[in-house]
């Protein structure tokens, strides 16, 4: 891609990403926490949820589905739950231990204490949940800007990808690089999208 074409690409992203935190203020956080709750529903009757003993979570931001259920239920349940951390330009991957095992992290965002989940192990994650700013119906990604899951989703080429977003962060086009990796499905609370087209309602 050249310079021009790069240039065009960002313009579009930063129009889009506009366009969702525009989208995002007009819901209060009681309607957003009701769209969590339909979206880890439907995550929790998946069959890829169930069947994953060892799953990559985040901790949401304020204007993210709120996951947290779905974390506490499956380290409730015995299984291994992975949590990002920011270090530098990069994504690590320890181990989830509890509420108590948060702390503070990069952008304000509650990162996990507990133990490095090693990269020569990330064939052993099952299912990756993944945020996102926006996601189309093939499944393409568009973060934040900043890059962090984009270095990481080429290297979990054993899981499953499971984009979640709000109804309104479901796109039909979201402008994608080469390099860039589509998640699987993308659940929302009133759609999944992406190689997999279901009513999530």
């Amino acid at each position: 891609m050249n310079r021009i074409q790069n240039s065009k690409l960002k313009i579009q992203k930063q129009e889009l990403r506009r366009y969702v935190r525009a989208q995002k203020k007009q819901y209060t956080a009681a309607q957003l926490a009701a769209m969590s709750e339909q979206i880890c529903g439907k995550v929790l009757r998946s069959a890829w949820w169930q069947e994953a003993g060892t799953s990559l979570l985040y901790y949401p931001l304020a204007d993210e589905v709120d996951v947290r259920p779905l974390i506490l239920g499956a380290y409730k349940n015995g299984k291994r739950v992975l949590l990002p951390v920011c270090k530098g330009d990069d994504l690590e991957l320890h181990l989830y231990e509890g509420e108590d095992s948060l702390a503070p992290g990069a952008f304000g965002i509650m990162e996990p204490l507990g133990p490095l989940f090693a990269a020569e192990n990330y064939s052993e994650i099952q299912l990756a949940i993944i945020p996102g700013m926006a996601f189309d119906r093939m499944g393409h990604r568009m973060g934040r800007g900043r890059g962090y899951y984009d270095r990481l989703l080429p290297q979990l080429t054993a899981a499953k990808l499971q984009g979640i977003c709000f109804p309104f962060q479901l796109l039909e086009h979201v402008p994608t690089d080469a390099h860039d990796v589509a998640v699987h499905e993308v659940i929302s609370s009133s759609h999944m999208a992406g190689r997999h087209i279901l009513s999530a309602e």
